[in-house]
């Protein structure tokens, strides 16, 4: 079947067998492998891209499902040789280590802040409790969402000035 999805802005209009699932659509079909895939049964969280501005796990949706909808991906958060604060936190705070997660907790925490640019440490922990980390214990991965929301907050108040 043929699928039209706008992935990061751009429509990818692809060749698909029907049960092909969105995370393989992104990174075989379309080639952006920054989406990982870990467990196809959504435990992990590391496949997690925002449908319609929404996050989804991707190893959970059909590629079909997506089709005539917006899919962005964690290629998409950095914009004009400029990371996101999201990004920029997770360095700055050290909120990843071997970096498979990251994508999905980049994701995930960037429509946090969207919905709630100040959110507390409950409330980011919320957010990402349906994301498996191995190696960080998830106080790193805390304070880095925390940075962003800091971030941004001084950055608004300096544009506000």
């Amino acid at each position: 079947m043929e699928v039209t999805v706008n992935v990061n802005g751009v429509d990818q209009t692809h060749e698909i067998e029907g049960r092909l699932l969105l995370v393989h659509f992104l990174r075989d079909t379309v080639g952006l492998t920054g989406t990982h895939w870990g467990c196809d049964t959504s435990n992990c969280g590391t496949c997690v891209v925002w449908m319609d501005e929404e996050p989804v796990k991707s190893c959970t949706v059909l590629a079909a499902m997506a089709e005539g909808h917006r899919v962005r991906t964690v290629e998409d958060l950095e914009q004009d040789n400029v990371l996101d604060p999201v990004q920029q936190g997770f360095i700055q705070e050290h909120g990843l280590q071997c970096g498979f997660c990251t994508p999905g907790m980049l994701m995930t925490s960037r429509a946090l802040l969207d919905r709630n640019p100040n959110p507390s440490e409950d409330e980011i922990r919320e957010a990402i409790s349906g994301q498996i980390c191995r190696c960080t214990g998830y106080s790193m991965i805390v304070r880095s969402v925390q940075w962003a929301a800091n971030y941004e907050s001084a950055v608004t108040i300096g544009s506000a000035s």
